[in-house]
């Protein structure tokens, strides 16, 4: 999935998405999501990743 595909959507998967966009092993992705260091939402089981506080995050952040 690429930035500009991102940019369309309101919300991210924690995984596989946000970790292929940080190149991030799915290991790493859910301990970076424990932790506070990727912004995430609890939605039953699923891990979903607001995409406005992510772009923020990686200095992307829509002007």
């Amino acid at each position: 999935m690429t930035i500009d595909e991102i940019r369309t959507k309101a919300t991210i998967n924690l995984w596989p998405d946000t970790g292929e966009l940080l190149n991030l092993s799915k290991n790493s992705v859910y301990a970076a999501a424990k932790v506070g260091e990727i912004p995430t939402l609890r939605i039953g089981q699923r891990y979903i990743v607001p995409v406005a506080p992510l772009l923020k995050l990686l200095g992307l952040e829509e002007s």
